[in-house]
């Protein structure tokens, strides 16, 4: 979302419709073939006029679409930065409420305590048995886990 908002910000207000309609083909393709395909679109679109902007999506396309390397019902988790955003949202607005936590200790402290208190209302992971798949390795393709990646580990209790 950081890397969308960076590109447009870049672009001239008129541009901006069309490259964050472009931006979002890419982020929301169904799999690794079609972002790139809408990726190679969006450059054709816009590199013309644009090519500094054009190179920040193409030189990062490895990087902005690796969470397709993960399983297909991750993704929706992979693509926002919102748990972070909206996490230290709180804690910020607490903090400037009380005008600083006053010492260091203090601080942590109520920091910990605000983000202790705001997990209780986070979105849970979809499939959650796959990340236990996906710390041990296992590989996905297209979202789908490619057979034979099992781990050593996981083929056993399987």
């Amino acid at each position: 979302m950081h890397k969308v908002a960076n590109v447009l910000n870049a672009l001239p207000k008129s541009a901006q419709p069309a490259a964050r309609k472009a931006l979002a083909e890419i982020r929301d393709a169904e799999d690794k073939d079609h972002a790139t395909r809408a990726i190679h679109a969006f450059s054709e679109a816009f590199a013309v006029k644009y090519p500094k902007v054009v190179a920040r999506v193409v030189d990062d396309a490895e990087e902005l679409l690796t969470f397709f390397d993960f399983p297909a019902e991750h993704w929706v988790h992979l693509k926002t930065t919102n748990p972070i955003e909206s996490t230290f949202a709180t804690v910020r607005l607490r903090t400037k409420v009380t005008k600083g936590p006053g010492s260091r200790a203090a601080g942590l402290a109520m920091a910990f305590k605000l983000i202790e208190s705001a997990q209780t209302r986070w979105r849970a992971v979809n499939a959650p048995q796959l990340v236990a798949l996906v710390r041990a390795g296992a590989k996905f393709e297209k979202g789908v886990m490619i057979e034979g990646s099992n781990p050593p580990d996981q083929e056993v209790a399987a």
